[in-house]
């Protein structure tokens, strides 16, 4: 097995540690802050110390490549973006208080996602929809690394799906922006240019994103194998479990414990290192 360690922790000194921990056949530079150890050797200190120099570590299979994979499929909200949607567009009601501990809840696990999209969604209700264009444009940032990552799957090939418990007028926005082949979300309902506090059309929830995850990967005839995910919630996890591959990108701990890798400290570039060259 090789092991990527990459992060902003990286110094050639935390490099050096790293090495004489695992003992590697090899060193290949991925990048300013990334590195591929091959043939390294597992040890039992090894999680702690990265966690203290602030490097995320991976052990992946050597024959491992990039061409290996022909569909990556990410969340939206924490994930792809810095923000909750939800909570910035309940902030425009004053009641981001109230919302984010909702979300909250849901994220860890402990609140059921439909039950939890409709009590937050109802809070909404009467408020302009010209709200939405505010949160998109004054305060949705992509994560860091997030049109690196997009752009080198392009390059490969790897068709890419944004699928949401958010909202359409937020992933349909950013489809367009970084190129996405498809997009799924909750719709928000308007009368009269106000929100009415419901959802229209099928509800984006956990399992509805697992399921898009499968009917995709059908579509293009495709092995789970050949399949990567990206989430940072519990409502990921059934959409992780499918892939081949799955991404907890600065997660609650219960998708840290069940994914098949952890970036806690990189970017969502750090995404196509843990993918093979």
């Amino acid at each position: 097995m090789n092991l990527v360690v990459q992060g902003p922790g990286l110094s050639p000194v935390a490099l050096q540690a790293l090495v004489d921990l695992t003992r590697p056949a090899g060193i290949t530079p991925l990048g300013a802050q990334a590195c591929c150890l091959t043939a390294a050797q597992a040890h039992p200190e090894l999680a702690e110390r990265c966690e203290a120099l602030g490097v995320d570590h991976a052990f992946i299979p050597a024959t491992r490549r990039l061409g290996d994979f022909g569909l990556f499929v990410t969340d939206m909200d924490s994930t792809l973006i810095t923000i909750e949607c939800i909570d910035e567009i309940a902030d425009m009601q004053g009641l981001k208080p109230k919302v984010a501990e909702i979300t909250e809840a849901a994220m860890r696990g402990e609140l059921e996602f439909r039950e939890s999209l409709t009590r937050r969604v109802a809070l909404l209700k009467g408020l302009p929809e010209a709200a939405l264009a505010r949160v998109f444009a004054e305060r949705l940032q992509l994560n860091p690394g997030a049109e690196t990552l997009l752009a080198g799957l392009k390059q490969a090939g790897i068709r890419t799906v944004l699928v949401s418990g958010g909202f359409t007028y937020f992933t349909d926005r950013l489809q367009q922006q970084l190129g996405f082949d498809y997009a799924y979300a909750n719709q928000l309902e308007v009368e009269n240019g106000l929100l009415t506090g419901r959802v229209t059309g099928p509800v984006i929830d956990a399992e509805a994103k697992r399921e898009t995850l499968i009917r995709i990967r059908t579509e293009l005839g495709l092995a789970p194998s050949a399949v990567v995910a990206a989430g940072d919630g519990a409502n990921d996890l059934p959409m992780l479990g499918e892939a081949g591959v799955g991404v907890a990108y600065h997660a609650k701990p219960v998708v840290r414990a069940q994914a098949s890798h952890a970036l806690n400290h990189t970017g969502l570039d750090g995404i196509l290192h843990l993918l093979g060259q």
